[in-house]
């Protein structure tokens, strides 16, 4: 039930129009309490939506009634005419909810520069809380989805009876900064906001933020985390971080799996090093070598690309004491040939690359998938 998978929720999701498909393009999440706590985390692209401008406000007092969000336009560089739209999307949400328009956030995703219809988004609101229902998780997750193939969702339960739900939508543009694309994440715990914040904080770093599609980050991108209070259960943090961060990470795998034209997953482990942040800027590195993306694709395990893209980086390691492995063969070590190119097998979608800098003891894993001609081609006429 995604988002209404956590009690105190309700949610829905709506056809208003924004898309010329005539397919579902607007969902609301409300939060029925007893408590309205949240806490959000954003793109640190500097070119920012209207949606996030408003949305970083309303965040700020970490209260939030409800979250409204359209598929079919970015409302992205769209003036101060797509700001009032963003404005007024939320004071028509609050006004049908009879709630503060500064506790409702906004979220957009779609085509950049479009001006959105604001009469067919307001009319689209109104439906949107006319349909609410704690069985509407489904339905909303659906509403949200752009070149997505298919809704992404997750859910978690505590043994002792809370639970979490979340939904996201993403298949390109997944190179995060705090987020990525719109997420939407829903607990019935009992949880402190200052707690909220610092769980959703943790779980993103190790989660959306360590997938790295494309290398491309969005304008639009935003995580949102809801507590309802309704199981009146109170969370041990320790479980309720490990859980969340459990949903986190699954649906940043189902982001991948439905990445842009990708043919492979590849998950890229940088283990042996001085320090996580070295770890991660050498898997990221090698998650956005193009060369090395278009090898996997072709099936090809080409490890000197890999290597070349580690000795890109500000990392602590000595060039010539790297061991590379391709899908468990050790294929190099000590600056020299280590295996049989013929033994590593890529025709599965799964491709593990685990890279050991042997300097410390620190790793991170970054997730990424292949460059594939289907990728190029769809996303060389996204705006026909």
């Amino acid at each position: 039930m995604s988002v209404t998978f956590a009690k105190g929720f309700a949610a829905s999701g709506v056809a208003c129009g924004l898309k010329t498909s005539g397919k579902k393009d607007l969902a609301v999440v409300v939060n029925q309490g007893p408590l309205q706590l949240a806490a959000a985390v954003f793109t640190t692209n500097r070119c920012q939506a209207n949606p996030i401008l408003w949305s970083k406000e309303v965040i700020k007092d970490q209260k939030v009634s409800a979250i409204v969000l359209n598929s079919g336009g970015a409302n992205c560089y769209t003036g101060p005419q797509g700001f009032q739209t963003t404005h007024a999307t939320a004071e028509a949400l609050a006004n049908h909810l009879e709630v503060s328009s500064s506790d409702v956030l906004v979220c957009s995703t779609g085509l950049i520069g479009e001006q959105l219809d604001r009469e067919k988004l307001l009319d689209g609101v109104k439906s949107a809380v006319d349909t609410l229902s704690h069985d509407g998780g489904v339905v909303a997750s659906e509403a949200i989805m752009t070149t997505d193939s298919v809704a992404k969702r997750a859910e978690a339960e505590s043994p002792s009876g809370w639970r979490i739900g979340g939904m996201a939508k993403g298949a390109g543009m997944l190179a995060p900064g705090l987020a990525t694309m719109l997420v939407v994440i829903t607990t019935d715990a009992v949880v402190g906001s200052a707690e909220l914040d610092s769980a959703l904080r943790a779980a993103t770093r190790v989660s959306f933020d360590r997938l790295d599609s494309d290398g491309c980050m969005s304008t639009n991108d935003q995580v949102t985390l809801m507590a309802s209070g309704a199981s009146g259960i109170a969370a041990q943090l320790d479980e309720f971080q490990e859980l969340l961060t459990q949903v986190c990470k699954e649906l940043a795998l189902k982001l991948l799996d439905d990445a842009e034209g990708a043919s492979h997953n590849i998950h890229i482990t940088v283990e042996g090093a001085a320090s996580e942040d070295d770890a991660v800027e050498v898997a990221r590195s090698v998650a956005r070598n193009n060369l090395f993306k278009a090898a996997i694709y072709g099936n090809d395990p080409n490890w000197g690309r890999i290597l070349a893209a580690v000795g890109t980086t500000k990392a602590e390691f000595d060039p010539y004491n790297i061991d590379v492995a391709i899908n468990g063969v050790l294929i190099s070590s000590n600056g020299q040939p280590a295996g049989d190119r013929g033994l590593i097998d890529l025709a599965p979608r799964k491709v593990e690359i685990n890279i050991n800098l042997n300097v410390g003891v620190d790793f991170a894993t970054v997730v990424t998938n292949d460059l594939t001609h289907e990728y190029v081609e769809e996303n060389s006429a996204y705006s026909s």
